[in-house]
């Protein structure tokens, strides 16, 4: 529930209503990615009693990494979801429009904060959890039920035409590989990569394996939920299949649709009865504030533990470290707030760059992970120093640098290779650096370790 937001119920349909199911390759190579944090990285996180993910670079480089990867985390978090918010209000101000009520993205925005702050504040870490499964079933029930209805609707032969039309392909081995992110090896790769930083380097997702029980209960869930996941993108993009009969495959623009992802809000508000929309609604809605809650409880934690108490350099007691987690929580939701409602236009292209923005930090984050497992020589100033030229260089990589995209033009980097690349530039980098330093020099003890 953690890992879908309100844009997955909403952009995965209309991926497979312009496309094919080639983007299910992601979730293969997000399995993958699974299976090694789970054996690799979950043990070293549990033999160390961490409540972050980044206490493991504290305890092997030093503060100054462990604050950098923080700082990073709760930068690349506030613009990923902060925009993820805004992008929320769009199709919801799109629906709820349609029922006679207009309301401003940012009185959408602080309904959907101040309603997710609530439990948030008052349940910790438990709360976010057991409300996000229920709000798993009310989208995952609501799209069963729209796939239904949808069925009903359509003329019997619809299988057999999307099948034809190649509707239903999975694998796809003909398109580049350097700039098409459905090719199957940059889907599978950069997924298993990905996937090995968003589950092994992110604290958001971090967080949740460490709330089992044990570190065999955790590697159970990671596995378990890849399935899971694979399952959930399958139902959405079946039902992108069926809107594109539904709608006999005309463009958006062609529909009076402003923007493409308004495909299955504008299907849920049209062409549902009435209860069946609201549970839709509800159902996107709900996507919207498990996303929120991870993100708040995460970087309060993730505040608390990797920068607070490291600036004021005491130990706090566990009373205390829930005081001021319920307090960040309180700031994050209103900066969360804030910057949500800079945007007011679905035109704004930041968005789509706010969306993607996870993977141009990732490598960094992941690479400093493997580096400290892998290069026993690298030290906190070869990793710091590593961490910001891996940052610097998947950006201009991102924005300035343009590959053939075998059609006779010009196209970036598919987005799945951000990680990657950013985790091979660290552990080079990394890895030059702690050339300098004696193979035999001890690993730096720190007194915050006892």
């Amino acid at each position: 529930a953690t890992e879908t937001s309100t844009l997955t119920v909403i952009s995965v349909p209309t991926v497979a209503y312009l496309g094919s199911f080639t983007y299910l390759q992601l979730a293969i190579g997000y399995l993958i990615g699974r299976v090694v944090v789970a054996f690799v990285l979950l043990p070293k996180y549990f033999a160390g009693n961490l409540v972050s993910a980044y206490e493991f670079l504290g305890q092997r480089f030093g503060a100054g990494l462990q604050g950098t990867a923080s700082v990073t985390f709760l930068i690349t978090r506030l613009l990923a979801d902060g925009l993820r918010l805004f992008a929320t209000a769009i199709p919801v101000k799109v629906m709820l429009a349609a029922f006679g009520v207009d309301l401003a993205y940012w009185q959408i925005v602080l309904v959907l904060a101040v309603l997710t702050v609530i439990y948030t504040y008052l349940g910790g870490i438990k709360a976010v959890v057991w409300v996000d499964a229920i709000q798993m079933v009310v989208y995952i029930g609501g799209a069963i039920v729209a796939a239904v209805v949808l069925v009903g609707q359509l003329p019997s032969d619809w299988f057999t035409t999307a099948l034809e039309a190649g509707k239903f392909q999975l694998l796809d081995f003909t398109s580049s590989i350097v700039t098409d992110q459905y090719a199957f090896l940059t889907a599978v790769l950069g997924g298993a990569v990905f996937a090995m930083a968003s589950h092994g380097a992110d604290q958001l997702m971090v967080q949740r394996l460490l709330a089992c029980r044990n570190v065999r209960d955790s590697q159970k869930a990671l596995i378990a939920s890849g399935f899971v996941v694979a399952l959930q993108f399958a139902l959405f993009l079946l039902i992108g299949t069926m809107l594109w009969s539904f709608f006999r495959g005309a463009a958006p623009a062609e529909l009076g649709m402003a923007s493409k992802d308004e495909l299955f809000p504008t299907f849920i508000v049209n062409d549902l009865p009435p209860g069946l929309s609201g549970l839709l609604i509800a159902g996107i809605l709900a996507a919207a504030m498990s996303t929120l809650a991870s993100s708040l409880n995460s970087l309060s934690t993730s505040t608390v533990s990797d920068l607070y108490q490291r600036l004021a350099k005491r130990k706090l007691d566990d009373a205390a470290v829930l005081r001021m987690g319920k307090l960040w929580t309180l700031v994050w939701a209103v900066v969360f707030v804030v910057f949500a409602s800079m945007f007011s236009s679905t035109d704004n292209p930041v968005v789509e760059v706010g969306l993607s923005i996870a993977s141009y930090t990732y490598g960094a984050l992941l690479g400093a992970f493997l580096l400290g497992l892998l290069v026993k020589r690298a030290r906190q100033v070869d990793a710091t120093i590593a961490f910001c030229a891996t940052i610097a260089v998947v950006l201009v990589f991102v924005f300035w640098v343009q590959f053939p995209d075998g059609e006779g033009g010009e196209s970036s980097l598919a987005f799945p290779w951000y990680t990657p690349l950013g985790v091979i530039v660290t552990l080079v980098v990394g890895g030059l650096l702690s050339l300098r330093h004696p193979a035999t020099e001890p690993e730096v003890e720190h007194a915050d370790k006892s």
